[in-house]
């Protein structure tokens, strides 16, 4: 694993010689216990990147929202259209979507998981990846129980967002909140956060500074 040293490459290959913008990175949350380590992950996530972030309601059991960066906006479902009056003003899940270069999804819990795999919509983050364009990447760490893990419907379900370009963060196997061990603990952060990077290196900027 990656020590927080290594993790701090020099953003010069992101940003370029003329001082292009940071990579803007969408961070959603979904209810999973593993919840608990997201502001852990905006905070690093923070350190080079754009963030914003979009948690669903019941992922907001696990999140202290005063743990959050203070520049990091959390979205919510009762964002969605608290500020929409007209035809003509924004959607919240279409205005995320242009925004972000990349998004990632963790924890992805195995109730979103299904969503996702079904093309369900009903709430902000699934909206948004309803209306993700798929030329950008998204990725996923899944965290979830072991059973719940190894069910055929999740195995199905992976198939799925594979066939439409999601790149997955395996989960891992350790001892896991409900007591159980196995395999289906999310992936640590630097792990998270090292893949991101590694990919966004791999495929470097455009010459306007846009993530190609």
């Amino acid at each position: 694993m990656e020590n927080a040293e290594s993790l701090n490459m020099d953003m010069e290959q992101f940003q370029g010689n003329n001082g292009q913008r940071k990579p803007r990175i969408l961070l959603a949350v979904s209810g999973s216990v593993a919840a608990i380590k997201f502001a852990n992950l905006c905070h690093c996530f923070c350190e080079w990147a754009e963030v914003k972030a979009v948690a669903t309601k019941a992922s907001m059991h696990f999140i202290d929202k005063s743990s959050l960066p203070n520049d990091v906006i959390l979205y919510t479902d009762e964002d969605e259209w608290s500020t929409w009056k007209k035809i003509g003003d924004g959607v919240l899940h279409i205005e995320l979507r242009r925004w972000a270069d990349i998004m990632v999804i963790a924890p992805l819990s195995a109730n979103t998981l299904g969503k996702i795999a079904g093309g369900l919509c009903d709430n902000l983050l699934t909206c948004v990846v309803r209306a993700w364009d798929y030329s950008k990447p998204l990725f996923v760490a899944p965290a979830m129980n072991t059973f719940m893990w190894t069910n055929p419907f999740t195995e199905r379900h992976l198939m799925l967002i594979d066939d439409l370009g999601i790149n997955l963060i395996p989960p891992v196997t350790k001892r896991l909140a409900c007591g159980d061990y196995g395999n289906g603990a999310m992936a640590e952060p630097s792990l998270i956060i090292l893949t991101v990077r590694l990919f966004l290196e791999s495929r470097g900027q455009s010459s306007n500074g846009n993530i190609q």
